[in-house]
């Protein structure tokens, strides 16, 4: 093992002949899918996408080559440690990289994920080389063990994805300069997330014919009740008064499905409720277009999710004490209630059933997304920070 360990402490410095202008450390990208993952490949779409050329070396932790990477560019290499032991992998990966910035001394490193950040900021601190730390959600939101705070109080800069996160980590005893924090919200492909006709094949499937569709997208897992479907299915009864042809549309799967689905049948609603598990993500356009509106009133560090039903024209509904300000333009795109106020979502459901209101204009909602969401805005944010 200490042999394999050497060789891949080794392997950059004796297979690069030029410094890369910039150094990215993740947790991981490809083997698996949600929102920081999304996140982390528009920074690299943009990237590559830059007027001037620069490269970058990526460090993976979790990651290994079998996983699909669908960016092939030069000025991308890719360099996987994961392994057995997640203690082992974690060295080598440490010690690769420290080898890395010792040799080659990059222009930047940026950080991208704050369990990575005292590891990094250690070695940069060290060999005086500047970084950045990526910060998304509630991963920031509570207490930070001092190392944390430490890495974060002598990066160069701190990105995040919402002004929510951004007061969250400025709060408390974290001691930052909030000059330091720069604010680069998601992005969601408004070319594959678009508007159309309803599919009568998956109405068929899931018995939505000639009802009023809400939907949420989520992980259905007992640690992440705070996505707020059990709210929803609360508030099926008070809906059902007005319009009595509502159903309710789940997608995601986890161990609460048992619990609320239990949960369906003590409101008297299990026959509005469709679990439909997972759906890969090339199906979800067209299940987000079966939807008259899109229900999570949750705690989100962003809500691509939020993103992605509006560009498909779909009226939402989401937390109000969370990173969902941003994409909802603090309520000019969509609802936002208590997120534990089973009555609260309840009046917002049926407020966009009855669509009266301009949140609920799938056209200028997709407007609205596309000029302030689409890549193209984020791609401008982006080269400020690389200027």
């Amino acid at each position: 093992m200490l042999k394999t360990s050497l060789k891949k402490v080794n392997y950059l410095a004796t297979h690069r002949t030029k410094a890369a202008n910039h150094v990215f450390v993740f947790l991981e990208i490809f083997a698996r899918e949600g929102g920081i993952q999304s996140y982390v490949k528009d920074v690299f779409r943009s990237y590559l996408s830059l007027d001037q050329v620069r490269t970058g070396e990526v460090f993976l932790l979790r990651d290994t080559p079998e996983c699909v990477n669908e960016f092939t560019s030069p000025n991308l290499r890719f360099h996987y440690f994961k392994t057995d032991s997640s203690q082992v992998g974690r060295m080598r990966m440490a010690a690769a990289l420290f080898s890395y910035l010792m040799r080659f001394r990059p222009q930047h490193v940026f950080c991208g994920h704050i369990n990575l950040a005292p590891l990094v900021g250690t070695f940069c601190q060290v060999l005086n080389i500047p970084y950045t730390v990526m910060t998304h959600g509630k991963e920031v939101w509570q207490p930070l063990p001092n190392t944390t705070k430490i890495s974060l109080q002598k990066a160069s800069s701190i990105w995040t994805v919402s002004n929510y996160t951004r007061n969250q980590i400025i709060s408390g005893d974290n001691q930052l300069d909030p000059q330091k924090i720069k604010i680069l919200p998601c992005a969601v492909n408004t070319n594959h997330f678009t508007p159309g006709e309803k599919s009568a094949a998956l109405l068929s499937r899931y018995g939505l014919n000639g009802a009023k569709v809400l939907m949420t997208v989520a992980r259905l897992w007992s640690g992440d009740t705070y996505k707020g479907v059990d709210i929803t299915i609360q508030a099926l009864p008070q809906i059902a008064q007005v319009f009595p042809e509502v159903k309710y549309l789940v997608i995601g799967r986890g161990d609460d499905q048992p619990r609320l689905a239990q949960l369906a049948v003590d409101c008297g609603v299990s026959e509005r409720v469709v679990f439909a598990g997972f759906v890969p993500s090339s199906e979800l356009v067209e299940h987000y277009r079966l939807a008259d509106g899109y229900v999570m009133p949750s705690q989100e560090g962003f809500g691509i999710v939020y993103l992605e039903a509006m560009a498909c024209g779909v009226p939402v509904v989401a937390g109000d004490a969370d990173g969902s300000a941003d994409p909802l333009m603090n309520g000019r795109l969509g609802w936002r209630v208590p997120h534990r106020d089973s009555n609260a979502v309840a009046s917002a459901c049926i407020e966009i059933l009855t669509g009266n209101d301009q949140r609920c204009d799938g056209n200028w909602l997709r407007e609205q997304v596309v000029s302030h969401f689409g890549f193209e805005a984020f791609s401008t944010r982006l080269r400020k920070q690389f200027l």
